[in-house]
């Protein structure tokens, strides 16, 4: 028996958190309006176009027709009442309805299928069956590049630590070579 305009709908859908009606809206930026309200209002039809559509695909967006603001809202509400779904956005003329699709599998998900093992045609020619395969063989792990052993720093005379300052024992070293009676190192006398 097809619903009447006064039927009350579905249950309703539950209510969206900002969270889930933004992810929607990013999900339905893409679609094209799949229903079509015109200057006759919502009929009987169009409610139940939009009901397959939303069973069908269960986010969808809908084209309301008209110049009057209010009466596209009063449309959507009353799709949304009818229908047992919730309003995600309404900008202009268009709705974004949604409605959790009863099925659990995706009907746009096809399932895996095995190809059957081809028989070549030399062993096929004989009566031979296909040769049983081979497991893949795991891929090889890469191993990381060996690490370098530090670079030593060389120790010596006037030679700065890591941390840029004089190693202490060559600080100690020249001072006692400036203080020697030489005066140093290539010291000349005048």
């Amino acid at each position: 028996m097809p619903e009447t305009l006064d039927d009350p709908g579905r249950d309703a859908a539950p209510p969206l958190s900002s969270a889930e009606r933004r992810a929607l809206r990013a999900r339905a930026h893409d679609l094209d309006p799949v229903v079509m309200i015109g200057d006759a209002g919502l009929s009987d039809g169009v409610v139940a176009e939009t009901e397959r559509a939303l069973a069908a695909h269960g986010l969808i967006k809908v084209r309301v027709f008209g110049d009057d603001r209010e009466a596209r809202e009063a449309i959507g509400a009353r799709l949304v009442e009818r229908l047992g779904c919730a309003l995600v956005q309404s900008i202009g003329k268009l709705l974004v309805l949604w409605r959790p699709v009863d099925e659990p599998d995706s009907p746009r998900t096809p399932p895996k299928r095995r190809r059957a093992p081809v028989v070549p045609k030399k062993l096929a020619a004989v009566g031979k069956t296909a040769p049983a395969r081979r497991p893949r063989p795991a891929p090889a792990r890469a191993e990381p590049p060996p690490r370098r052993a530090p670079i030593a720093r060389a120790s010596g005379p006037g030679m700065r630590s890591a941390r840029g300052a004089l190693d202490p024992s060559a600080v100690a070293r020249a001072g006692a070579r400036s203080a020697s009676p030489a005066g140093g190192r290539g010291a000349s006398s005048t």
